[in-house]
């Protein structure tokens, strides 16, 4: 069928029994409603009302019609209805997007989110890929760096990640402790392979080490951190990544302009739903929780 407008038309006009009920109803003019019943009986080949001066009463074909429209009609009432209830309830998907690197932080979180609320199913994307919130694509994002600035985000402020330089004690063993910068000439490093990257500790690293001494180049966090812990080189590392793993050697310690700020974003026409409100408030106390606050 080509317009559910002319069938809703009729059916309205079925239960009103007259063109004025119909029209009211549906809060058009009646010229409209006469338009949409001559384009769906001349559609359809036959005629589904018989018109007489009380009004407008079905034919059997128009029965036929009428009978399929109501049963449609009621499914669009239960899908509305349903659709409405899950903005107040804590169930069904959950998608949050962060990049790799926190998804130590977050998968526990997440675990531990989805025991409070066992109707909820967890969809945890990780990646450098900026995952549109406007379409639908994810509930919730953490985001690194500059406060993101696309229009009908909800942007709060969430963590501030500390970066220091560190290598595992198998390289330190061989190379030897830097005592500080002047003493970084002879070391090899590992750092990421595009060069175009605002990591303000990777623009440092481009300013003082020569590019010679960056002798292992990786794509993405997760690599980063597996290349420093397997003594390739000395690396940049968030400190709360450093500090779940063993074997490693802070040789820089952590400094205000290397610090990466993390953003909770959501878009607003989801930032007040019972399920994002649920898990945003879960999340900031988990965080506070081990931040010892």
């Amino acid at each position: 069928m080509d317009s559910w407008d002319e069938i809703r038309t009729a059916y309205h006009v079925a239960r009103a029994g007259t063109v004025s009920g119909a029209a009211q109803e549906l809060g058009v003019h009646h010229a409209t409603v006469i338009r949409h019943i001559d384009a769906l009986e001349t559609r359809m080949g036959t005629k589904l009302f018989q018109r007489h001066a009380r009004g407008y009463t079905p034919t059997e074909a128009g029965a036929d019609l009428l009978r399929v429209a109501q049963a449609t009609d009621d499914q669009f009432a239960q899908l509305a209805g349903r659709i409405k209830g899950q903005g107040d309830t804590v169930t069904g998907d959950l998608v949050v997007t962060s990049l790799a690197s926190f998804s130590h932080v977050m998968t526990p979180v997440l675990v531990r989110f989805q025991r409070k609320h066992p109707e909820v199913t967890v969809r945890y994307l990780t990646g450098s890929r900026l995952f549109r919130l406007e379409y639908g694509e994810a509930h919730v994002a953490i985001r690194a760096g500059s406060p993101p600035d696309q229009p009908d985000n909800v942007v709060q402020k969430f963590s501030t990640e500390r970066i220091a330089l560190y290598g595992s004690e198998d390289y330190i063993a061989v190379n030897g402790m830097p005592m500080g910068e002047g003493d970084l000439g002879t070391h090899r490093f590992v750092s990421y392979d595009e060069p175009h990257t605002r990591a303000p500790y990777h623009q440092w690293l481009k300013d003082n080490i020569p590019s010679e001494q960056v002798t292992f180049r990786v794509a993405d966090d997760r690599s980063l951190q597996q290349a420093i812990l397997a003594g390739a080189g000395l690396g940049f590392m968030t400190e709360r990544m450093a500090d779940s793993h063993k074997g490693l050697v802070k040789v820089l310690p952590s400094r205000p302009e290397w610090a990466s700020p993390l953003w909770l974003v959501t878009h607003v026409d989801l930032h007040r739903t019972a399920k994002v409100q649920t898990f945003l408030k879960f999340l900031k106390a988990e965080m506070a929780i081990e931040a010892g606050e």
